[in-house]
């Protein structure tokens, strides 16, 4: 069952709290983006398909199967290389639980004995509308070493796929989210953040979801702009490992040795720069 919790007040903490990428903004604020120039909107970034990519062409808007967690809209405006809305074409979405879990594979969980084969939780395929848009319900992700909180999406465009990149969403409403409510409980501390995820940092701000809460759920927006003569997508490792035996042990298959990390190790992080001050400024029941 879902944890209930006070959205207005974790979202007010998120927003204030240093580091994160993306602002949270109040429920009062549209859905409807303004009307963009065409040349403000750059070509959306490509970013790894990683390991865990099933073609399954599932066609719901609903992902979330009942799955624990925070409630998730995940939303898409899809335009042209010249800016223009583009319907008509398919938006895939992928992403782990609330414990960083992937259906469709064995070797996940933190022991990686949970084999989640014939699952397809938190997958779904949509095709956008006459107004370039797609929304997908689901519940915000989790984590797993070596990488930051993201959402994998491809776009795919009469029998090529135009674009393969991920959204990531904003550090400080992760932490938050990660250090109070039980649904994403974890044994370690997230190594990982946007500012210390390769990939994150490789893909840049044309991949940063735009955050804002809602009655009962947040929603992540995303202006994507594709080039129809075009395939963008970053090549996939020289090898593929067998699938992750502990979650404990490092990344997940398909990624360089280092991760989603700049070479060198990791640093460790408890919250962003001034979290655990606010946190002490809040009620502990959320």
């Amino acid at each position: 069952m879902r944890e209930k919790i006070a959205l207005t007040r974790r979202g007010l903490v998120a927003a204030a709290l240093a580091g994160s990428a993306t602002a949270v903004l109040p429920e009062t604020a549209s859905l409807q983006p303004a009307a963009i120039p065409e040349p403000a909107i750059k070509l959306t970034a490509a970013a790894e398909e990683g390991p865990f990519y099933l073609d399954l062409d599932l066609r719901r808007s609903d992902i979330a199967e009942g799955l624990a967690g925070v409630p998730l809209d995940i939303a898409f405006v899809v335009h042209d290389e010249t800016g223009a809305i583009l319907p008509g074409v398919r938006v895939d979405v992928w992403h782990c639980d609330a414990q960083g879990r992937y259906s469709g594979f064995h070797g996940q969980g933190e022991d990686g004995r949970l084999d989640l084969t014939g699952k397809t939780f938190l997958r779904g395929t949509q095709i956008t509308g006459a107004d370039g848009r797609t929304r997908f319900s689901s519940v915000y992700p989790g984590w797993y070493p070596g990488r930051t909180t993201h959402v994998h999406f491809k776009i795919i465009d009469g029998a090529a796929a135009r674009l393969t990149s991920q959204i990531f969403l904003p550090d400080a409403l992760s932490e938050f989210l990660y250090a109070n409510l039980g649904d994403y409980a974890r044994s370690r501390l997230r190594d990982t953040l946007n500012s210390t995820d390769g990939i994150a940092l490789a893909a840049g701000e044309t991949t940063r979801g735009e955050v804002r809460e809602m009655a009962g759920r947040y929603v992540a927006t995303l202006q994507v702009r594709i080039d129809r003569k075009a395939v963008r997508a970053v090549p996939p490792p020289p090898f593929q490992p067998p699938p992750r035996g502990s979650h404990l042990a490092g990344p997940p298959p398909g990624f360089p040795p280092s991760g989603g990390f700049p070479p060198g190790a990791p640093p460790r992080h408890a919250a962003p720069e001034g979290a655990e001050r606010l946190k002490a400024l809040i009620p502990k029941t959320v």
